[in-house]
């Protein structure tokens, strides 16, 4: 038995050089002097901590860092460093190496991104909100250096490639994760090779007989597929080599993922998916003249085949912000079926497959800083304290799965937003102030609502008001992650101003009617108007839903708070009320015997408005209010404190002349109608006779009829209208 397993040793370290040296190959191309030592040195260290360590499957557990960093340098396309990495990922976790020995052997950065990996190797736990705070970490690590995440994206394609031996809970919260993070991390990093092999190794265990099913009807059908991509392919390649393009075409089979994906959203049979394949035409161009010979190629295409105009994507011209560069036409093929083409340069396609890693190589020549806006972005909602990791983690996972539309600006810059923003996305887009002031926009200089779907290469103009503040809704409307991120914490602190506002209020309130303001009688107010916080009284206070009457109604004393018993207060006098409320800047009323302007307030039992006889009472806390003459509590106040009673007279009720009307336009918002109208009855005394009102999506659209007494009234009144937050025009019409 002894001589058995010696045997299988020697075989193991056979296997384990063999392997090394492997990886060394598939490292040679960025290699430098004196790199092949550092790699021998972490090799050495991995496979002295790991010797007594195996795998489920009972294999070496050295072949797993092996595997990772072969795939990190072979797939992904990373240097030395990366490599190192890759083989030590696991030792300071699982073994007596610590952080220190790591940088002392190899440096500060290696350590560093040791350091990165061990912090988010137990990333993903039972619990979720734990999960996505440390998710939110192995960002952090991210916004230092993005190889924490290639790596880890190593890392875990090779667990999902050998994760047969695993038990079937774990496969199946392994696989959850992958599709749910690592994949879509892996589609934003460029990597779709990778992104796809995720996805598909996902399904196997996820939907195990959907893969199958369809891995099986994909196999049967391989050799008839071939000989239909041959005949395809042999006239485009024939005019290629004519034009003298090198370049390679081929035909590059579907994931079974996103076949399953299409059958799904498209609800149809596996044989009713037309793109199991898509040719790729990919050429070999100088640097300057790729542009120009992927237009050539497609144009060679579409002579020979019929193209689909709805269906041509030019990543060239503007790439993706993953990096992506391409182009995409479908074409009417031979049997009268669509065939999706996909023209790329040998520089693109390695960005297309390698993702960012392959960037660097081409960074010189290149000025596209997609990955850095990108980290830059991260790393700005990362950087909002405010956020819950489980709201941060489903606005990270929306950014990441996104496709992309460019919309430019009015001089012309070009910002690059996900498929679905809207226009209140573009605002946050510009500046977080921009946003929250925003009311609306101009999409090719045509108004529209906040919540408008931007299309690609829409020019927008944001239009901003300083009396705007986000509102609750506005998450409805947004889509990217820095919108919302910036909208709640706004919204929080909007509430949080209106309620240290309301809580001064009901201060206020309560003493006025001999309640002591305390925690206590606090909670049994807002138990008694069934809310749910003390925080929500106050917002309904200092909004006026809740006030002085309804607050009388939880003491149930006395109706009226200045009916308290027949006494007179003695040291209460009409002129003391009124030189106290002199100076208020209004000319509405005129107040007393001598007809001062006094501030007042309107009574809410019978709601006076110009033109109806009134008279002005005063009250002990709140100065004076006035009522109509005909006010259901006017002859109990006048018969029990005529002394508080005082004279008041509309100033300037002139004849009314004129019918006319007002045809009014705007960005429909909360309370625009009671604003226009507040202008129309309280600041200028106009009398109403209908409104009709009209929205649609947002934009307003009223007829209001009105009796002016003149035309300069009726000027100021347009002016004033034109001034009220979301009016865009108002022009006269005959009546």
């Amino acid at each position: 038995m002894k001589t058995e397993l010696v045997i299988d040793l020697e075989a193991e370290k056979r296997e384990i050089l063999k392997r090394y040296r492997a990886l060394l190959r598939a490292s040679k191309s960025t290699l430098q002097k004196g790199d092949k030592k550092e790699i021998r040195k972490a090799f050495d260290m991995a496979l002295e901590s790991h010797k007594d360590m195996r795998r489920k499957s009972g294999e070496p557990y050295i072949y797993h860092p092996i595997a990772v960093a072969q795939i990190s340098a072979e797939e992904i396309g990373l240097g030395t460093t990366s490599i190192v990495c890759a083989l030590l990922h696991d030792v300071v976790e699982d073994t007596d190496i610590s952080l220190e020995d790591i940088e002392r052997e190899f440096g500060k950065k290696t350590a560093k991104i040791i350091d990165g990996l061990t912090k988010i190797s137990g990333v993903f736990d039972t619990n979720s909100s734990l999960q996505a705070e440390n998710f939110r970490k192995m960002l952090l690590t991210l916004a230092d250096d993005v190889r924490v995440i290639l790596i880890k994206l190593a890392d875990r394609l090779h667990n999902m490639r050998t994760m047969d031996f695993m038990p079937r809970h774990k496969q199946l919260k392994i696989a959850s994760e992958t599709i749910y993070l690592y994949a879509p991390l892996a589609h934003r990093l460029g990597l779709y090779a990778i992104k796809s092999e995720l996805e598909d190794l996902s399904m196997k265990y996820l939907e195990p007989d959907t893969y199958k099913f369809i891995a099986k009807k994909l196999n049967e059908k391989k050799a008839e597929r071939a000989l239909f991509v041959k005949k395809f392919v042999e006239p485009i390649d024939e005019i290629l080599q004519e034009q003298s393009l090198v370049s390679n075409v081929y035909g590059r089979p579907k994931s079974i993922h996103s076949i399953w994906n299409k059958m799904k959203n498209k609800n149809i049979p596996f044989e009713e998916v037309y793109d199991l394949f898509a040719i790729r035409i990919i050429l070999d161009s100088a640097p300057e003249n790729e542009k120009a010979d992927c237009w050539k190629a497609y144009s060679i295409v579409t002579d020979l085949y019929r193209p689909n105009p709805d269906r041509l994507r030019d990543w060239v011209s503007s790439p993706k912000g993953n990096g992506y560069e391409s182009l995409h036409t479908t074409v009417m093929g031979p049997r009268g079926q669509w065939v999706e083409v996909q023209i790329r340069t040998q520089r693109m396609n390695e960005i297309a497959e390698k993702g960012f890693a392959a960037h660097w190589k081409y960074k010189e020549s290149s000025n596209d800083n997609g990955l850095d806006q990108w980290i830059m972005k991260v790393r700005e909602m990362l950087s909002n304290p405010e956020a819950n990791a489980l709201d941060f983690l489903d606005d990270f996972k929306m950014n990441l799965f996104s496709d992309e539309i460019f919309i430019f600006t009015p001089k012309g810059a070009l910002i690059q937003l996900p498929l679905g923003a809207t226009a209140l996305d573009f605002a946050f887009e510009i500046h977080t102030g921009v946003g929250a002031t925003c009311i609306g926009a101009k999409v090719n200089h045509k108004l529209v609502p906040i919540s408008y779907k931007l299309q690609n290469g829409d020019q927008v103009e944001i239009i901003t008001s300083s009396k705007q503040t986000p509102k609750e809704d506005w998450l409805n409307v947004v889509v990217t992650a820095k919108a919302k991120s910036k909208i709640k914490s706004s919204l929080k602190e909007e509430k949080r101003k209106i309620a240290d506002n309301g809580k001064e209020i009901l201060e206020r309130k309560m003493k006025s009617l001999k309640i002591t303001y305390n925690t206590e009688n606090i909670q049994k107010i807002s138990y008694f108007f069934k809310l749910q916080s003390t925080q929500e009284l106050f917002i309904q206070v200092a909004q006026g839903k809740i006030e002085l009457k309804d607050i009388k109604e939880y003491v149930t004393s006395e109706k009226d708070v200045d009916t308290k018993g027949p006494e007179r207060p003695e040291n209460l006098t009409v002129d003391m009320v009124k030189n106290k409320m002199k100076g208020a800047d209004t000319d509405i009323l005129l107040i007393g015997e001598d007809m001062q302007r006094i501030d007042y307030t309107l009574a809410a039992c019978c709601n006076p408005i110009p033109g109806d006889d009134v008279f002005g009472f005063v009250t002990v806390s709140e100065g004076i209010k006035i009522h109509r003459t005909n006010c259901p509590n006017a002859t109990q106040l006048m018969a029990n404190y005529g002394y508080r009673v005082v004279k008041a007279k509309w100033n300037g009720q002139k004849e009314l002349t004129f019918l006319t009307g007002l045809h009014i336009i705007g960005i429909d918002d909360v309370g625009l109608i009671n604003n226009i109208t507040k202008v129309i009855s309280n600041d200028f005394k106009v009398n109403m006779r209908s409104i009709t009102v009209d929205t649609d999506e947002g934009i307003f659209d009223g007829s209001i009829m009105i009796f002016v007494n003149d035309t300069e009234h009726l000027e100021n009144l347009i002016k004033n209208l034109l001034q009220v937050k979301g009016v865009t025009a108002v022009t006269r019409f005959d009546a």
